[in-house]
Parts: structure tokens; sequence; C-alpha cells
């Protein structure tokens, strides 16, 4: 590459602001894994983003891309900062240090971002200011290489020509060689390759901050869960739970399956020698919990059906697991609330927080500290290695993963992550049924045709489930065995098909007699409504 023509040297300047920027990010990283992973530069702009984006935005996301925001955010983050590493690179010089301020702002944001996390301390500072110092290094060095500095003569050096370059290239041809020397190719190959370098060997060590969750990872793999005495196992699953039809949906949905929304970007890495849980507030006892303490009372299988409040009419964000567990109600006995106490605000690693009914965690329900889904420890993005599962609240209330800490208080002392945004307080589920086969749009033969799903309303039960197509009467769907009132219950109904396009509609009643509505509510802020319809087409005979 010949840096003395226009074109080759606008290039390295993009190249160098690219590097630059680069560095920071890099190095910021690889800090990050002695400090602490959420102080990561990226990871903490990152997080800040989901933290502070409206809720309407961030259901809007959730719609439109399912468990896929996560990454679409990440891939966009890092494709805005690229875009920013060209434009330092092309307002750079040496005598006016605009990329370099601009580096400066990034590094104050990434800063900044950091050190309001909530569980942040003022080491998380270090990593982006670190990795600031050392790109706005790169970058001056880089730049220098391409603008030297002038040997002689009257007038400006190239640094003060505008940012995009034109006048310096003129000045430059203006200017005897003697008094205005050109870039210099090696310096600046050099310092790009270093730069490289700089970026490789800053990435290879920030894996410290990925080597954590291969630790718990390989720790979950070896991990035996406490064991479960038989008359604490969940009842055995009747026959007759399940409709006899091919395509519906099962009634245990598998680890791999199973619904995953948090706010979460990178999964949290705790290992059982790292858990603690403490209990504190308004009670008569403090405790603290470690796993070895947690693991040592007796333990429960249930079989709960959770359900995300983001959960749109007919979406997939609801599964149903047996959970192993140690009863929530017995470990707040053992603090003993006051009286006066009517909440649990429980806090993740990652500083998520969820203010829970305290009435719910001790009425009777199966809620559980569990650290076990389906006979397996907890899978690492649902909470390993302890999460907290209460039936018939949504999890923005309820299901904390990777929890460590209780503050048993007040509704109106505290408040949490979602509630903070504009969610309800107490987030009760509400009745919802969805149709699951025939699939969406399918072209179906006339005649006899199974339609089959699924209907919740948990700790009230299913007691009715109906079908309409298109406008016509309601017709009452056969209702499978009831597991619980706390699980899904299926259903089926065998339609007479006949040519056309037709909408099947389905409406549930839960067991104290309310009828689902019709009424079309999004999530916010309570929890979607309305009845779940699909079209089909049926060939004609």
């Amino acid at each position: 590459m010949d840096i003395t023509q226009p074109r080759a040297r606008v290039t390295a300047q993009i190249a160098a602001g690219i590097l630059s920027t680069g560095i920071a990010l890099a190095v910021g990283h690889a800090v990050a894994g002695l400090v602490a992973p959420g102080s990561s530069p990226f990871l903490a702009v990152a997080d800040s983003v989901v933290d502070r984006a409206p809720a309407a935005v961030r259901e809007a996301t959730i719609d439109a891309l399912g468990t896929a925001d996560k990454p679409a955010l990440l891939l966009s983050l890092a494709g805005i900062l690229a875009v920013m590493g060209v434009v330092i690179g092309l307002m750079e010089r040496p005598r006016r240090p605009i990329g370099s301020l601009l580096i400066i702002a990034l590094g104050l944001t990434g800063t900044l971002a950091a050190v309001t996390r909530p569980t942040a301390g003022p080491a998380w500072a270090l990593p982006t200011l670190v990795g600031t110092l050392l790109a706005v290094v790169a970058l001056r060095l880089m730049v220098g290489a391409l603008f030297p500095a002038s040997g002689g003569g009257t007038g400006g050096g190239p640094g003060d020509g505008p940012a995009t370059g034109s006048g310096d290239l003129a000045s430059a041809t203006d200017e005897a060689p003697a008094s205005r020397p050109g870039p210099d190719r090696r310096r600046f190959l050099v310092l790009a390759g270093s730069a490289v370098a700089v970026i490789a060997a800053a990435g290879a060590t920030g894996v410290a901050v990925t080597r954590r969750a291969a630790d718990a990872l390989a720790e979950r793999t070896g991990l035996r869960l406490p064991r479960v005495l038989s008359r604490n196992a969940a009842a055995p699953v009747p026959d007759g739970v399940v409709p006899d039809a091919p395509g519906v949906t099962q009634f245990l949905t598998p680890n791999d399956e199973f619904y995953r929304i948090d706010t979460a970007l990178r999964v949290p890495a705790l290992t059982t020698a790292d858990w603690r849980l403490r209990i504190h507030g308004m009670v008569e006892r403090e405790i603290e919990l470690d796993w070895d303490s947690l693991t040592s009372r007796e333990f429960l299988d249930r079989i709960v059906t959770l359900t995300c409040v983001s959960n749109e009419v007919g979406g997939d964000l609801a599964g149903n697991a047996t959970w192993t567990g140690f009863p929530i109600a017995e470990l707040l006995a053992e603090a003993g609330p006051l009286p006066e106490a009517d909440m649990l605000l429980s806090t993740s690693v990652d500083g998520w927080t969820a203010g829970t009914p305290l009435e719910a965690l001790t009425d009777g329900r199966d809620a559980l500290l569990a650290v076990g889904m389906n006979g397996e420890p907890l899978p690492l993005e649902h909470g390993y290695p302890v999460r907290q599962v209460v039936p018939g609240l949504y999890g923005y209330v309820s299901a904390t993963k990777w929890v460590v800490d209780w503050e048993v208080t007040r509704f109106d002392r505290a408040s949490a992550y979602w509630t903070d945004r504009g969610w309800g307080e107490r987030g009760p589920i509400l009745t919802a049924s969805r149709i699951d086969r025939p699939a969406p749009l399918a072209q179906l033969d006339p005649g006899p045709v199974v339609v089959a799903g699924t209907a919740w309303a948990q700790r009230r039960g299913i007691d009715r489930v109906e079908v309409q197509v298109d406008d016509g009467p309601w017709n009452e769907a056969t209702l499978a065995e009831e597991y619980s009132i706390d699980t899904w219950r299926m259903w089926s109904w065998t339609w007479d098909a006949e040519p056309g396009l037709h909408t099947l509609s389905v409406r549930a009643t839960d067991s104290t007699g309310e009828v689902q509505t019709q009424t079309r509510q999004p999530p916010i802020p309570t929890g979607a409504t309305g009845w779940h319809n699909r079209t089909f087409r049926v060939s004609g005979s």
C-alpha cells in the first residue's frame, strides 16, 4: 500500500481508527477478566442499553426477534463502534486530535456504564480507563506516521488542514519535500501490526471472562443433584395428560427447548463454591446460606409451568418442567419475617431484582429455591446453580435466576427492576390458551381435523376450553387430565373441516368461572390478553 497516495492514506486513517477502537475494547475486556466480567466496557455499555431501553422498545424487540434479541444487540453495538472507529481515524490529526477526543468520550461513556452497574465497585472503572489510554496512544502514533511533523518552512503542517484531508493533500503538493516529509509507510505498518498483535493478545487474555463460564459448565456436568426421598417426589404424570394426536405439545418441556427471557447479555458464571444467599431486611434473624448448607436439607421435586409476562397471545414463552428445590417458605420461616413485611426483594448476581409478594411464598404453594430442572442441574442460562420458581406469578416478579440476595421488605419501601419501568407490581398470571396444531397457515384436507393446544391459569386451573370456527358457535373441547393447578392443561377438538378459508379461535375458562377475555391487550403492564386464533385453508373436495 502506497500511503503517499490520497486514497491509500484515507484507507490507512480508517484502519488506524478501527484498530485503536479495537485496542480499547480488547484491552478493556482482558483487564475485566481480572476485575469482574461485567466491567468489560463493551458488555457494560450493552447492559446499560438493555437497562435503559423503554419497556415498549424491549417488548417490540422480543416480539420481532425472540431469543435472538441479545445477539442482535451485541452485533448492532459492534457495528456502531466500527463506524465510530472509521470516524475517529478520519478526524484525527497530529495537531488536531479530534479522533483522540472521540475515543476519550467513548471511554468516559464506558466507564460510567461500568461503575453504575448494580454490583459495581470503583475497580470497575479500571478496564475502560486502561483500554482508552492505550487506544489514544496507538491512534496518535499511527496518525503521526501518516502525517509527519513539518521539518521547516512556514505555514501549518498537514495536521492543521481540514478533517477530510483535502486541504492537507493540496498543501503537501505545494511544499518542497525537504520542508514537508511524506508519510512513513514502514513506521505505519509496524505500528498497525503491533496494534493487531495487542488486540490478539488482549483477546487471548480476555478468555478469562469466558473461562469462568467454562468452569461453571464443567462443574455442572459432573454435579449430582441432592437426593429426593420418595415422599418428596413429584406425583407421576398420568398417561391421560396429553391428547392422543400427532404434533401436540409435550407435557414436559425439554431443557434445551425451554424459553429463556432475561436481561443478561452474558450468562453469569457462578460455581457452587461461589454461591451464597443472604437473607436480611425485616427479619428476626439474618441468615447466609452456602451450597453445602442448602443441599444438606430435604429437597422436593415439583412440576410447575412458568410463563413470561412478555408472552404475546398464542406465544411460546411458557414452559413446563420438573423442578428440584427446597421450599422457600421454610427458609423464610427460619429468618422470621416481621409481621409488617409484605415483599421479598430478590437479587441476581448481575444485579437484576424482582419483588415478590411475601404471601405468594408462604401460602402453601410449591415455591422453590431450585437447583435442578428435569432431573439435571439447572442449565447455566436458566440460573445455575440456584434460582427461584414460584407458581402463579409471571417471572419478572418471582423467577430470579442466579439468585444471591433476599431482602424481606415492603412494597412501599422498595421496588424492583421491571416495576421501576412501569410494569405491574404483583404479576399474577392471567388465564391463557393457544392453538398448537395444526401449524399456522397449514393446508388441510376436508373432513375430520384434530385441533389441539394448551391452556393455563396457574393457581386456579383450567375447567373448560372452547373452539370457534369463523363467527360460528363455540364448541367445547376435550380436556386432557389435569396434572395440577400449577401446570398447563392440554386440550383437543375434532373439526369437520369444510373447503374454504377458515379462522379458528380458542378461549379458556378457569376454575373460578372466569372466561378468558376477547379484549386484546399488549404485555405491558400486566400481561397480554385476548383470544388466540389461526387461519387455515381447506382444499376443495
